[in-house]
């Protein structure tokens, strides 16, 4: 929103300087982006007008001006400006002024010939941008007068960078009310005049938008004069707003948006057939635009058409075929108010940003059409003449936005604020901001204008006695407050210990976005019970991740195409599954490939395997100090993992994830080698801890019976185990594996183990013959539940 320092404080008194203006602004949430001073110091530059040039006789490009400065006598002015002519008025620089850019103009010799004063641009007044030509002043302006007088200078254009919650400050009034509110003064806006009516000229009006477009006004404006100038004062107000004059009804429609906040459009009323019809575009329809442009529009758009055509696309731009041109006399004006969904991104979609549809997609005061409409034709009028017809409207009222009633309660405004508000002054603070106030035991009962659509809730009304009160009214205090400390649950290992002890195994963190595509999880095989995003980032992202491992195995692969051929990740976070509502699990991974150990002088290196995972495996897991709990079986494994290098693994007998290698195929798929080795886990089950409990140092010694057993190939370590404490109970104090053996002697498909059983009673001292039967024991059950023949 960008507009003239002068216009606003015309329509509200302001006992402030700029600064102090542009500080409150930006204070009460209304940030001021950029503040441009206009016409400073044009003491010494008068109106002046051109009674005479002559081409320069030293220089083609030279005039040599006789000029009329109303000093009695004419001035000699040699001009270079293309534009330079006999009768325009310009403003003249006279000698000992000074212009913006610390310029004095002294009396001088160009070329040969004297020249006393100089003949100005815009540029070098510091009014505009335009240096194109002189900057040429109406026909009737005095020769003589102050320019800055006449251009009502100095001013300053000011732009400021409006929050989308805020669409009633895209009009100067009610921008005017805001600072009504913070200096405490009163907006000074004119009251309604209804034109006076002196035509019958009608056009129907039809609305088939339904809620999309529930208000819509129109008047046919007869007789203009389509060569009428727009005034200098109105002019002026739109170039120190961004906008170039164009024409008087463009004109006074763009003034009028500047000023209330409501766009308008004028038709050229001889084109119209029928009557308005405010419809929804039909899939395909197209329609040119006013900048010459094709919109290809569909169901979505609201259409303003007659009987036979489209006219404008609502809220956006009108079409080209019904504009007004140099030979329009007779316009049908409208004013209307269209829903906010109902424009918001339709500009966008054609590829433009409008003024209009700026302020429509934001939220225009749905009862700012009649008034806007009054004023454009009192302009109109006023400046190109004409009779106007009755005002014509459409309405669905039950449509309409109605004015939001909000309580405030005295009390919570306190608390929030931290501060005591004087009743009067919060409801000062309201009334200026055009709001109806009424007292209450506990606080207000606030209505908001139909402009407001941004009050809502009670935390609104908060919202709006903090800005204009002022925040740094506000005091500071440091929070306070008795925070009770979190007791660390002592059986549960934290997080952040985790991620020590897998930095400590040469793992790094990863962090991987939630969001995965379809196609990556088609080549996982994970295609069922997924989460899709109903609005996704992109097609890459378009599903919530059922698993850890694709986002891990894509950096593993980002890591190792940038020659790291030793990667070792993890990664803690959620995985999603479907339900109502979907199931979050916090997960582990860890993806790992390369050489087993970091390149060194005191081992040969070796590839990675199987039993390296499973080691980093073991380490989380006796960590939690209760290892027997959990197994790894090689049974029912998922289709990613390879059949023969990777296992499933069990807490208590329930599945809680799975470690080994990538299968081929996969890892074909996603162009890795044989070598990357993937663990995934539940993270719960692995957070579990045993307390610890001191116990006394037996004071009997330890038995050890060594034992040698043939089993199938397929029985695990882990069963084995599971049957020898089932059996041996306490008196087991320690299990050893140390050796495995197949091949000659031993039945093809079974294998042979060797194992140390470590012995002990906490309270006598164990003989043979109990060790004897502990060993029985132990091969009975491992001949019952694992098939195992004890070897010789």
């Amino acid at each position: 929103m960008k507009f003239s320092e002068n216009w606003l404080r015309e329509l509200v008194e302001i006992k402030a300087d700029r600064a102090a203006l542009a500080h409150a602004l930006t204070m009460a949430g209304l940030e001021v982006e950029a503040l441009t001073p206009l016409g400073e110091n044009l003491g010494g530059v008068v109106v002046a007008e051109i009674v005479g040039a002559e081409k320069h006789p030293e220089a083609d490009r030279l005039q040599v001006c006789k000029v009329n400065a109303g000093s009695g006598e004419l001035l000699q002015i040699v001009c270079g400006a293309p534009n330079a002519r006999i009768g325009i008025k310009v403003p003249l620089a006279t000698v000992g002024a000074s212009l913006p850019g610390d310029i004095t103009i002294k009396a001088a010799k160009l070329r040969g010939v004297e020249s006393f004063g100089m003949l100005c641009s815009a540029k070098e007044l510091g009014i505009d941008s335009d240096a194109s030509g002189l900057l040429e002043l109406p026909l009737d302006a005095p020769v003589g007068q102050p320019l800055a007088t006449y251009l009502a200078l100095p001013d300053a254009s000011i732009e400021l960078k409006l929050t989308p919650n805020r669409p009633d400050c895209l009009g100067l009034v009610g921008l005017a009310h805001d600072v009504a509110a913070l200096f405490g003064s009163h907006v000074k806006a004119a009251a309604q005049v209804d034109a006076a009516v002196t035509s019958s000229a009608r056009r129907g009006i039809r609305l088939q938008a339904g809620k999309d477009a529930p208000r819509y006004l129109g008047r046919i404006i007869e007789g203009i004069d389509p060569a009428a100038r727009t005034p200098l004062w109105l002019a002026e107000r739109l170039r120190r707003a961004g906008l170039r004059p164009i024409s008087a009804v463009v004109d006074v429609t763009n003034y009028v948006m500047l000023e209330l906040g409501q766009p308008l459009h004028a038709f050229d009323n001889g084109t119209l057939e029928g009557d308005i019809v405010v419809r929804h575009a039909r899939d395909g329809e197209v329609l040119k635009l006013l900048d010459g442009s094709e919109a290809k529009l569909d169901s979505g758009f609201v259409l303003i058409a007659d009987d036979n055509k489209a006219l404008a696309v609502a809220g956006v731009m009108g079409g080209y075929d019904s504009r007004v041109t140099d030979a329009t006399h007779n316009i049908f004006l409208e004013s209307a108010h269209f829903a906010p969904a109902a424009i918001m991104g339709r500009a966008r979609k054609l590829g433009m940003h409008t003024d209009a549809s700026h302020r429509f997609e934001r939220g225009v005061d749905p009862e700012l059409p009649r008034r806007a409409l009054e004023r454009a034709t009192e302009l109109l009028l006023a400046i190109a003449g004409g009779k106007a017809g009755p005002v014509l409207a459409a309405e669905n009222l039950a449509d309409l936005p109605k004015p939001a009633m909000v309580c405030l309660r005295r009390a919570r405004l306190k608390r929030v604020l931290g501060v005591d508000v004087a009743d009067t002054e919060v409801a000062r603070i309201f009334t200026a901001l055009g709001m109806r106030v009424e007292g209450t035991s506990e606080g207000w009962r606030v209505t908001a204008p139909t402009s407001r659509f941004d009050i809502e809730l009670e935390e609104d009304l908060i919202e709006e006695v903090a800005r204009i009160y002022g925040y740094d009214r506000i005091p500071t205090h440091t929070p306070e407050g008795a925070l009770a400390l979190a007791t660390e649950p002592e059986a549960r290992l934290n997080e952040l210990a985790v991620r020590e002890q897998l930095a400590a195994r040469e793992y790094y963190e990863a962090v991987n976005l939630a969001f995965v595509s379809h196609g990556t999880l088609e080549t996982w095989g994970f295609t069922e019970q997924l989460v899709p995003l109903a609005n996704p980032l992109s097609t890459d992202l378009a599903v919530m991740r059922p698993s850890l491992l694709p986002g891990l195995i894509e950096a593993l692969s980002h890591n190792r195409a940038r020659q790291q051929e030793r990667v070792r990740l993890f990664e803690l976070g959620r995985v999603f599954m479907a339900g109502n509502p979907p199931v979050e699990t916090p997960s582990l991974a860890i993806v790992a490939s390369g050489n087993a150990r970091a390149e060194q002088w005191g081992e040969a290196s070796r590839p990675l395997d199987f039993f390296d995972l499973k080691g980093d495996l073991d380490a989380l897991v006796t960590w939690g100090g209760e290892p027997q709990r959990w197994a790894v079986h090689r049974d029912s494994l998922p289709a990613w993992l390879h059949p023969g290098r990777a296992a499933r693994v069990t807490r208590d007998g329930e599945t809680v994830g799975y470690v080994g290698a990538l299968h081929p195929r996969l890892a074909k798929a996603l162009d890795l080698g044989p070598d990357v080795h993937v663990l995934e886990l539940a993270l719960e089950p692995l957070l579990g801890r045993r307390l610890p409990k001191a116990q006394p140092v037996s004071r009997f010694p330890t038995v050890r019976r060594d034992i040698a057993v043939d089993v199938p190939e397929q029985v695990s370590w882990s069963q084995i185990e599971q049957a020898i404490r089932g059996s041996l109970g306490v008196t087991l104090a320690e299990l050893r594996l140390f050796d495995r053996y197949s091949g000659k002697g031993v039945e093809a498909g079974r294998k042979s183990l060797a194992m140390g059983l470590i012995l002990q009673d906490a309270s006598r001292t164990l003989t043979d013959e109990d060790a004897d039967r502990c060993v029985q024991n132990a091969v009975s059950a491992l001949g019952a539940a694992c098939e195992a023949k004890l070897r010789g």
